[in-house]
């Protein structure tokens, strides 16, 4: 190849060594294509483009110079470029940058040149080939699909002029437009900001060749002559920046001759006609050549043999122009490496304006307009590829962030929880959103929400939304509270699917004899026998190293077909996202066509699904999927456990669950970020949102912000299962723990008369009674304490509600801080927002500042029952556990399985520190019995069943789904809270 390049070319190569991989050249296939396209079979075009170099240089006579300067010019661009991207893959070694040409011409020598330039600066390059005559939308095609490659830096065009249309141009990503044509970066450079931009290679080699000549450019007549688009408006901008008088015309203007002849420097931008005589341009005029036959040694079609005289040769432009587009590129790598760094928020908070008295939270949401969704996440740094935008106000963002931000600290981890629950709310949702409106907002402290996905059954049911309320929520709130992305949806369709496998694996095993079942489970297609890959595993798991599926042996075949599953042993159910309590016990199977296979059954809530738990613990698509396969859903006859991956639905299950890993991002009423993701129930799960809503929002909130994550129900509970089951699993190390309580709760604590959901409070909730506050405050204290045995700082959050009177809010702040909490606030979040809860901010910021001591409360490596016991004891309080024979069979059966080790999820109710609802305050010196055990194995926990707990609530009298309506006119959802 290199004797058919021109010289300069050659003489560019010696002393450079290649670097970088050889090219791809990728030619996409085309029906009737044959040889005639472009990009290939160019043998005689290339020995015709040498030989007119050739000529060109010969021309140049006895009296000519030398080889011009301007190779030099290429040498040093190139050189410079090589060395910059040398310094950039010091500190990056796997960076490697790739240009991608997409071609749809015969240029084939152009091609050559780019190739030759990038290997010596040590760029990769990907030619895309397309035929001369494809049109426009074949071209967008392939445009679309280079800007969606992550691998490729920068995008150049080489395509016929007809085809350089503005729906061509900027289909180009700006980002990766090394040429300078699309309306983006035209308008940053018109606007001043060009370094910010690409700008136009050619236009740059015209400028930097005359000022390299020695002309001076200050009060210069320039005309640039057939130059079109991006190159003309490129041109013009730079030659006036340059002091110049410039002028523009197209070949067919009246005016041209006469302009031609006054001009100092003469801009070809295009062929020019044959009509046009040399002979117009004065003798002494610099002339420069920028037509899209850039090598081809002529000038034109003018008649030859009319000498131009000045320092620049006819070839200058073009190949300077090639060097530039690497030193482009390299620019363009240089701005993806910057970007793929942790840069500082650039965050616009919206603005609140507090109505007193305070709407409905619906009314509150609505009269905020969230900023769009796009926004918010360029404004936390997130990358354009990294989110999927659902809607105006919703985004899915991409795991590859924590590759990006590896190497970034961590933020503060902040986890918000709650006294003892009672039927009057303590509010944790409301305090995680107000704290973090308060420190992103108010203190100027990147700050990140991370907040449980709501289940629909309670936002139809009794309790509603989970968006907070008042002032400080997460909006749009009906979005938050209804479908949001789907993911709970994408469990139910999980969850049911693999339940099915289990109940059709039991009738066709009972239906079918080992011979049937094997030929069916490995049936022939197309005349082939292979084993799936899912059933590969399954061999090797039973020891049986054979691939080719005739060559098994019966026992083999029996071994393999037959789960032999226990239908009394199946703890699998199928899941619902609504309250419905006549699916609590159910039978399946009663159709004759299930051939008298019938059970009893159940349904659950959806958020009560394994797979729940599974995507909040999970830390990686291939975690969560190897985690779902290890979910056991039964016993074999044999007493051994039957998991997803023997049922050999584990990719099945991954696949549907492919886009719920994903966090949700969104925002607070003060546009502040969220993520909502995963939400499991906090009894008979962890209670949590997920492991990797969290780890990507301490990258993203950088070493001096916080992530205030919430747990579900009491400290005793959440919090509890936070630090022992979902910081042993994510080893994250949390800095604070914010304890929310209220007054009324206190008082109810204290001895206050029960609560009704719907009727007027009594009396003593609504007025000051500093008894029941302070016989309260001891549920407050025993909570403090539970977070001290993990050993993090603890801030009592006050959430105050108007009828709280100034002497029982100091009085509840005195008496925590004497429990030995680091610090106590009121905060009024709900009627002012996050300025509301400026104090709490302030609090936590200090708290979390002090050096962490966190320590689990047990070792995993304990026996079951001693994990259990050691809860029991030190959080709720109890005196001794009992179990029951169920319970400790199940506990012998799950240590005989190989599930001893597992942390412990405690299922009880969250309404008392004991077992039972009623025993309000601190209850003491109780046996706590535990009635049943269960495993969740993908989750990665055992819990133990304390009393009876239902997974499938049911609606009440009059449920929340009587206020909820849509305005068909708007489309507004009413009755929402």
């Amino acid at each position: 190849m290199s004797a058919r390049l021109p010289l300069f070319l050659r003489r560019l190569r010696c002393p450079l060594q290649p670097a970088g991989p050889p090219r791809r050249l990728r030619v996409p296939r085309r029906a009737g294509s044959g040889g005639g396209g472009g990009c290939g079979g160019g043998e005689g075009l290339l020995a015709q483009r040498g030989q007119q170099n050739a000529q060109a240089g010969s021309s140049h006579g006895p009296g000519r110079r030398e080889p011009p300067a301007w190779n030099v010019i290429v040498r040093e661009v190139i050189q410079n470029s090589k060395e910059v991207l040398h310094l950039l893959q010091e500190k990056n070694p796997a960076f490697k940058p790739v240009l991608a040409i997409i071609q749809a011409s015969d240029d084939n020598l152009m091609q050559e040149v780019n190739q030759n330039l990038a290997e010596e600066a040590g760029l990769n390059i990907t030619h895309i080939c397309l035929p001369p005559e494809s049109s426009e939308d074949e071209i967008i095609d392939e445009i679309l699909k280079i800007n969606e490659d992550t691998r490729v830096h920068g995008l150049a065009l080489q395509i016929s002029e007809n085809s350089f249309s503005n729906k061509v141009l900027n289909a180009l990503k700006p980002e990766k437009d090394v040429d300078g044509v699309t309306d983006v970066n035209l308008g940053k450079l018109v606007r001043g900001d060009a370094h910010e931009c690409f700008v136009s290679p050619v236009a740059r080699a015209v400028i930097e060749l005359l000022e390299k000549s020695g002309v001076n450019l200050d009060g210069k007549k320039i005309l640039i002559a057939g130059a079109h688009g991006s190159l003309e408006a490129t041109l013009q901008c730079l030659f006036q920046r340059k002091g110049s008088m410039t002028m523009s015309f197209q070949w067919k203007t009246p005016q041209l001759q006469s302009k031609l002849q006054e001009a100092d420097i003469v801009v070809l931008g295009s062929s020019k006609p044959e009509e046009i005589p040399l002979s117009w341009i004065q003798p002494g005029t610099i002339v420069l050549n920028c037509s899209h036959d850039l090598l081809s040694g002529k000038l034109g079609h003018g008649s030859p043999g009319i000498p131009f005289s000045g320092p620049i040769a006819e070839n200058d432009v073009s190949l300077l122009a090639a060097a530039l587009r690497i030193q482009n590129m390299v620019s363009s790598g240089r701005r993806w490496l910057r970007e793929q760094q942790y840069t500082r928020w650039r965050l616009h908070c919206l603005r609140l304006q507090p109505l007193s008295p305070v709407p409905s939270d619906i009314e509150i949401s609505r009269a905020q307009t969230p900023k769009a969704v796009d926004v918010l996440a360029k404004e936390i740094g997130l990358l354009a590829d990294e989110i999927e935008i659902y809607g105006k106000s919703k985004a899915k963002v991409c795991l590859s962030l924590l590759e990006r931000l590896k190497d970034q600290a961590d933020g503060k981890y902040v986890l918000v929880a709650g006294i003892t629950p009672t039927p009057l709310g303590e509010g944790k949702s409301t305090v995680t959103v107000g704290l973090v409106q308060a420190l992103t907002a108010h203190l100027n402290i990147n700050s990140f929400a991370c907040l449980r996905q709501p289940s629909q059954g309670p936002t139809f049911g009794v309790k509603g939304g989970a968006a907070g309320g008042g002032y400080a929520q997460v909006i749009p709130m009906e979005e938050f509270n209804l479908h949001l992305t789907g993911d709970i949806h994408a469990i139910t369709a999980a969850n049911n699917l693999l339940a099915a496998a289990i109940d059709a694996r039991i009738l066709h095993e009972n239906t079918q004899t080992d011979k049937a079942l094997y030929n069916r489970l490995v049936p022939s297609v197309n005349g082939v026998r292979e084993f799936s890959n899912i059933q590969l595993a399954r061999l090797k798991k039973l020891g049986i190293n054979k691939t080719d599926p005739s060559t098994l042996t019966e026992e083999e075949m029996n071994k393999f077909a037959r789960l032999n599953i226990d239908p009394s042993t199946i703890t699998w159910q199928r899941v619902l996202d609504t309250n419905d309590r006549f699916l609590r016990k159910i039978t399946i199977g009663q159709a004759g066509t299930e051939k008298g296979y019938s059970r009893q059954a159940q349904f659950d809530i959806a958020v009560a699904s394994e797979i729940m738990a599974v995507l909040a613990l999970t830390d990686s698509l291939k975690d969560m999927k190897e985690r779902l396969g290890r979910m056991v859903v039964a016993s074999d006859k044999n007493g051994q456990p039957v998991t997803a991956e023997d049922l050999g639905v584990t990719g099945a299950l991954t696949v549907l669950m492919k886009d719920a890993i994903k966090p949700n991002l969104m925002q607070t009423l003060e546009g502040t970020p969220v993520f909502v993701h995963a939400g499991p129930f906090a009894n008979i799960a962890h209670g949590n949102s997920s492991v990797l809503a969290d780890k990507i929002a301490l990258k993203l909130v950088g070493k001096e912000g916080f992530v205030v994550t919430e747990a579900g129900f009491g400290a005793d509970i959440g919090m509890e299962k936070f630090f022992n089951i979902k910081c042993r699993a994510s080893g994250l190390v949390p800095n604070a723990v914010v304890l929310v309580a209220t007054v009324r709760a206190l008082k109810m604590h204290g001895g206050g008369p029960s609560v009704t959901a719907g009727a007027p409070l009594s009396r003593e909730y609504t007025e000051e009674n500093i008894q029941l506050v302070a016989d309260g405050c001891c549920n407050l204290q025993k909570q403090i304490q539970i977070a001290q045995l993990f050993g993090v700082p603890v801030v009592v959050a006050l959430n105050v509600f108007k009828t709280d009177t100034r002497a029982e809010i100091d009085l509840v702040c005195e008496l925590a801080k004497r429990a030995g909490a680091f610090d106590a606030v009121p905060c009024y979040h709900w009627s002012s927002g996050g300025k509301g809860s400026v104090d709490l901010a302030w609090a936590v910021r200090e708290a979390a500042s002090k050096r962490s001591r966190f320590q689990f409360l047990y070792d995993v490596q304990l026996p079951i029952v001693e994990k259990i016991r050691t809860i029991a004891q030190a959080v709720y309080g109890a005196r001794d556990v009992e179990l029951s024979p169920e319970a400790q069979s199940k506990i012998d059966l799950y240590t005989q399985q190989g599930f001893g080790n597992l942390p412990i999820c405690m299922a009880k109710t969250h309404l008392s520190l004991s077992h039972q609802p009623d025993k309000k305050g601190v209850p003491r010196d109780f046996i706590l019995p535990i009635s049943d055990v269960r495993a969740s194995i993908g989750a990665g926990f055992i819990y133990p069943l304390v009393g009876t707990i239902s997974t499938m609530p049911g609606l009440p009298t009059r449920p929340c789904f009587y206020d909820i309506d849509l305005d068909t006119e708007t489309e507004q959802v009413k009755g929402l809270f």
